[in-house]
């Protein structure tokens, strides 16, 4: 595997972390060099919360991402998508849910949430995936597996089995979420 720079971004209560997490644990594993950089933005409060995954065959010398440089990313609201969208390489790939999260100055009516994002990202990115991942996890029947869904979605971008990732779902999340996690992975594995 070529030098693999993956941002991954949303909001505080989405799981980004966890699936950062989860994808640096399961390269080191297959012998990458990983470094991971997370930005919390008042996380807890429904803030941005972004994740620079970077990973090599070599070594890797810096952890953060810098702009133009992401091969892809993996946005969990369609919000973060468009506010990270130069970070992408001209050539990259963007995995979006389309689910929408109002920032604070939406929600005391200072602003209004950007009506052509998805036609800004169809114009300005080189393939992009949307899925509604929300509506996945919930038919599953649990929200929090939004994460696990879009994860399975990137999977076919790295030069990872599928069992190597339902082993990597086995060992981080808590058993009790195992075989819902696994069960998200595999609709987002077989979007499309």
């Amino acid at each position: 595997m070529k030098d693999t720079n993956i941002l991954i971004v949303g909001v505080g209560g989405q799981g980004t972390l966890l699936a950062s997490v989860l994808l640096g644990k399961l390269a080191m594993e297959q012998g990458y060099d990983v470094k991971l950089s997370e930005v919390h933005g008042m996380a807890q409060r429904g803030g941005s919360v972004v994740t620079h995954v970077r990973m090599s065959e070599g070594t890797v010398t810096a952890p953060v991402i810098s702009e133009g440089d992401a091969d892809i990313i993996v946005a969990f609201e369609m919000l973060e998508a468009y506010r990270w969208v130069s970070y992408l390489k001209p050539e990259g790939k963007m995995y979006v849910n389309t689910q929408q999260i109002n920032p604070m100055p939406v929600i005391m009516g200072a602003a209004e949430y950007p009506a052509d994002i998805r036609e800004y990202l169809e114009k300005n990115v080189g393939e992009v995936t949307f899925m509604d991942a929300l509506a996945i996890a919930e038919e599953l029947g649990n929200v929090k597996a939004v994460n696990t869904v879009l994860l399975g979605a990137l999977a076919k971008e790295l030069p990872f089995t599928k069992e190597m990732w339902l082993d990597a779902i086995a060992s981080t999340v808590k058993p009790r979420f195992v075989e819902l996690n696994k069960a998200a992975f595999e609709r987002g594995y077989t979007y499309r």
